[in-house]
């Protein structure tokens, strides 16, 4: 059986999810939609969200099987269209997508089913929601209900800065509607985590545990990204808290889904913060997390597509893992997140390789012969390492060799384990 695959999305962990499909020998031909500069791919000029044009490409082109790497077309009902026209694709369906496209939702359905997670109340007018930050005091997180790439949730030390987000996203809607209704919840302390599994029915496989890195600056400073930096595995999630995870997190999600009627089958990425009560969720997303699919991919070995479509039709699957550590730092634009610049050349990358290192590509094009920049996010650097240290060092080393006017990046991704692992 050779296999036609598309990829929909335009990332890094689309181009990922591509190197590390074009890695079997099942797989015939891979497209991507709509891609970027650096993914070995064919690529089709229709926009990830424009799903009757996929599906049409689809069904035109003979595609055998799909895979939806980013949010927007899971949540704007990509699998309901694909599954009609007798298409098989790997993601849950719009509305599983809730879970991921509104924050109230989510919350309101942990809430419902003793999924452990912050307190919380929901707003729709932002004079309400400014009393209670004042009744309640800080420190709050203010969420937006909505899609948001990642940029949604605002941390707040103090009153003042939770009344300028709830203006921000409620009344300037510098989200658009994403921000018109909003969740404030309880600000968490503890490490953050991210657990993902594959997800077909009440079958479940854990993929490798994982810290991203989503504020802007080091030390966890500035403001919230879509992630900017992220290693595996990660030493906080030790034996007995990833057992405790799926118990209360997985486990029971998927119980509340069935109980819904909701038959959920794609990833199911649960963001975690590992507090002294136990894990709890900040946020379900339901796709693989960017970046943190670019160090999971890496450490999955064998044939990583022979064991989705397995699973895909309902068999049980083992992964076997690399006992080595991965670690990606993200290269992005000056002016990420809210203005990045584009069109900046990008030099080094075949230098970057050099050092063992793996580049993945975000937000790049080509013109006139020249890679440039395409967007906020624009490279991933990622490296393997026998400890995690290694794997810092070779990825940073390889950073040093990419330029590109305005490239900024984090400087201490991996650090926080570091210092754990160091006890």
């Amino acid at each position: 059986m050779f296999v036609k695959v598309l990829v929909v999305g335009n990332g890094c962990r689309e181009h990922a999810i591509v190197w590390k499909i074009s890695q079997s020998p099942l797989v015939k031909e891979i497209f991507i939609a709509k891609g970027n500069a650096g993914i070995e791919a064919k690529r089709v000029d229709i926009s990830p969200v424009d799903i009757k044009a996929l599906v049409e490409f689809a069904k035109r082109e003979g595609i055998d099987f799909t895979i939806v790497g980013p949010e927007a077309p899971l949540v704007e009902g990509i699998v309901d269209e694909f599954e009609k026209a007798g298409l098989r694709i790997f993601g849950p369906s719009k509305r599983a997508s809730l879970l991921e496209g509104s924050k109230v939702f989510a919350k309101q359905f942990m809430l419902k089913h003793g999924i452990p997670t912050a307190n919380f109340e929901v707003f729709d007018d932002p004079e309400k929601a400014k009393r209670f930050v004042k009744d309640f005091g800080a420190p709050v997180v203010v969420k937006a209900d909505g899609l948001a790439g990642g940029k949604g949730a605002i941390v707040c030390k103090t009153e003042q800065s939770a009344i300028e987000a709830i203006d921000l996203l409620m009344n300037k809607a510098i989200l658009g509607e994403a921000g018109r209704r909003v969740v404030i919840e309880e600000f968490l302390e503890g490490e953050e985590a991210s657990y993902i599994v594959m997800v077909n029915g009440d079958k479940y496989v854990p993929l490798p545990t994982s810290q991203d890195h989503k504020r802007l600056l080091d030390g966890d400073m500035g403001p919230n990204t879509g992630g900017m930096g992220a290693y595996s595995p990660n030493p906080f999630i030790d034996p007995q808290t990833e057992e405790r995870i799926k118990k209360d997190v997985i486990e029971k999600t998927l119980k509340a889904l069935k109980e819904e009627g909701i038959y959920y089958r794609g990833f199911l990425y649960a963001g975690l913060m590992l507090t002294p009560d136990g894990p709890k969720v900040l946020e379900f997303n339901v796709r693989l997390g960017d970046p943190e699919a670019q160090p999971l991919l890496m450490r999955i070995k064998g044939d990583f597509f022979e064991k989705l479509l397995d699973f895909y039709e309902g068999k049980m699957v083992d992964l076997e893992l690399d006992s080595r550590y991965a670690l990606c730092v993200v290269l992005a634009s000056k002016g990420y997140p809210d203005n990045p610049e584009v069109g900046k050349e990008i030099t080094g990358i075949e230098q970057a390789k050099g050092e063992g290192a793996l580049i993945f590509h975000c937000a790049t094009q080509l013109k006139d012969g020249k890679l440039l920049t395409a967007g906020g996010r624009v490279l991933n650097v990622c490296a393997w390492g026998k400890d995690l240290k290694e794997a810092k060092e070779k990825a940073y080393r390889a950073v040093e060799k990419i330029k590109f006017d305005g490239m900024h990046y984090r400087k201490d991704i991996g650090d926080r384990a570091l210092r754990l692992l160091r006890v």
